[in-house]
């Protein structure tokens, strides 16, 4: 079939890449004509304005939608043919392309759901005509109809049962290294992590010690380190590699290399030399453990409402005031602090970030340092860490240890690891939703009722071959945002699409996969009742699925795409 080298498959499309791609240019006429719609209205003057914004939210963030399912698309497509071309595009691979497509295809011209109850639609835009004219391209309206039909479901079904047996149902497309990465760490993940996860989340215990020096042994906290400071000197793609497979074993071990992977980008991207030799060859080794301590209650995403504040006495800082939702804190030896050094301020400019270190606690004494103090925050997933609350009165922090030795730069310096945190968090999601759906198929195969299993019934093997799907275009996603990351370019909104998409798609993995347990999901007894747990906090941290809609809305209004 033309360009289709090595596919058999009767259900995939004639020359599908190639329907793949004019899909693309189609979809990017669309987007260009609701661009223009909605720019008179977001930003009259030509620049973006606030209030129009914030009175026209649902419009706002329905475009946010609209771009990241173009671009989802479009590095879908790209890795097909990129398979293609090398005479790796299995039929599955096909099989799920063209059904992500038609799917979301479908969706833009309908409807492009943000969340359960949010949906925005062509006429919101009021691009009625140009959603008409999409839907009647000839790649556009092929895939719609006949990408996603019960014959190609049913196809792409037959092959999720033997993709139990490898790391993903589809060809990821990355090299040999890649690899042979993520072999290692799902053979470690599969050994050490995923028959004790459940217990470690039902009995709310931190992840044990030993397991935490395992991975430090494996590289897990250096791993994009430079060499120089004892890392492995790795890039992103790695990183999201690495992530996605810890964290289909368990959110929680998927996550304790963030804190690491935050706290050395800071210090790489502000810090002194000194502190780069003093603290990044620990962090690599798993030395000492990191955590965050940035939120405060009743802020949220609004970093420049921040109250805690640092006075500098001599050669010390007293930092004081209350910070939230902060993870791992007990067990941590260093916190990366953001606190207001100029109480002139009441925005951005006035922040500075500090490593701050501090005692290993317990949990009968989590906090043994003067100055601070500390409560759990029990909650219904994302264990394994524990959340904390935690107060400060003139806790002291030495003067060497502000980032940088530069007061005013905190803000700064954390908006520059945001790309990374956010590629890290999507990553997170794909091996949250990989997870998802290796539960639900296992136990679809397993699971007899009218004389078969489960697995047999269309709508139960339609609920796991689109979780494949989206998972194909996610991880894609993903991965072409940790590429740009790796060649230095900026991949800001890449990865805030890449992060909203995947903690949608987790989401909707894990309440499918439930769904297929039936009043077994519902139990406790069963993973894939805390991986619905884990599944919800993702569209909630690194930024909030409305948040993170509204800045990729902001970017792209700004410049004009």
């Amino acid at each position: 079939m033309d360009g289709m080298t090595g596919v058999k498959g009767n259900q995939v499309l004639d020359g599908l890449t190639g329907l793949l791609q004019d899909a693309i240019i189609a979809c990017d006429t669309y987007k260009s004509a609701v661009h223009a719609k909605i720019s008179v209205i977001l930003a009259p003057s030509g620049k973006v304005d606030r209030a129009a914004f914030a009175a026209n939210q649902h419009l706002a963030h329905g475009y946010a939608w609209l771009v990241t399912y173009v671009e989802t698309l479009r590095e879908t497509a790209n890795w097909a043919s990129r398979l293609d071309a090398e005479g790796r595009l299995g039929e599955i691979d096909a099989l799920l392309a063209q059904i992500l497509f038609s799917k979301y295809l479908a969706d833009i011209v309908g409807g492009v759901p943000m969340n359960q109850g949010e949906t925005i639609r062509p006429h919101e835009f009021d691009s009625i005509a140009a959603a008409d004219a999409l839907f009647e391209d000839p790649a556009v309206r092929t895939l719609i109809e006949k990408g996603l039909t019960p014959e190609s479901m049913s196809a792409a079904a037959a092959f999720l049962p033997d993709s139990l047996a490898r790391s993903t149902v589809e060809n990821t497309g990355e090299d040999e290294t890649m690899a042979m990465i993520r072999e290692q760490f799902r053979r470690y993940a599969d050994d050490k992590i995923v028959p004790h996860a459940h217990e470690w989340h039902l009995k709310n215990e931190y992840i044990p010690m030993d397991v935490v020096s395992e991975m430090a042994e494996l590289g897990v906290f250096g791993l994009t380190i430079p060499e120089a400071y004892g890392g492995l000197g790795m890039g992103k793609t790695a990183m999201c590699v690495v992530s996605e497979e810890l964290s289909r074993g368990y959110i929680g071990t998927g996550s304790l290399g963030t804190r690491s992977e935050i706290a050395a980008e800071l210090i790489l991207i502000g810090g002194t030399d000194a502190q780069k030799e003093k603290y990044l060859p620990v962090i690599a080794s798993g030395e000492i453990l990191p955590t965050a301590v940035f939120t405060e209650p009743n802020t949220g995403s609004d970093l420049g409402a921040l109250r805690t504040r640092a006075v500098k006495d001599g050669d010390t800082y007293k930092i004081t005031g209350n910070k939230t939702w902060i993870t791992h804190p007990v067990r941590a030896d260093l916190m990366t602090l953001l606190a207001r050094t100029n109480p002139e301020t009441n925005n951005f400019s006035g922040l500075s970030m500090f490593l701050a270190e501090k005692p290993r606690g317990s949990d009968e004494t989590p906090f043994p340092a003067d100055g601070m103090t500390g409560g759990e925050i029990e909650v219904l997933g994302y264990r394994g860490m524990k959340e904390y609350e935690i107060g400060f009165d003139e806790f002291e922090v030495p003067a060497a240890n502000l980032l940088g030795e530069t007061e005013g730069m905190g803000f700064k310096h954390l908006m520059a690891t945001f790309e990374s945190a956010r590629i890290q968090t999507a990553a997170r999601a794909v091996g949250v939703a990989q997870n998802a759906l290796e539960l639900g198929l296992r136990y679809a195969l397993d699971r007899n009722q009218f004389g078969q299993p489960i697995f047999n019934l269309p709508r139960v093997a339609n609920k796991l071959v689109m979780m494949a799907a989206e998972l194909v275009g996610i991880r894609q996603l993903t991965y072409f945002s940790a590429r740009q990351k790796d060649q230095d370019k900026r991949c800001d909104l890449e990865a805030g699409m890449a992060k909203l998409l995947a903690a949608r798609a987790a989401w909707a993995a894990a309440d499918n996969a439930l769904q297929i347990h039936g009043g077994n999901g519902f139990a406790l007894e069963y993973p894939v009742s805390r991986v619905l747990q884990d599944a919800r906090i993702l569209n909630i941290f690194e930024g909030a699925g409305e948040v993170q809609a509204m800045v990729i809305a902001r970017r792209v209004i700004e410049e004009g795409n």
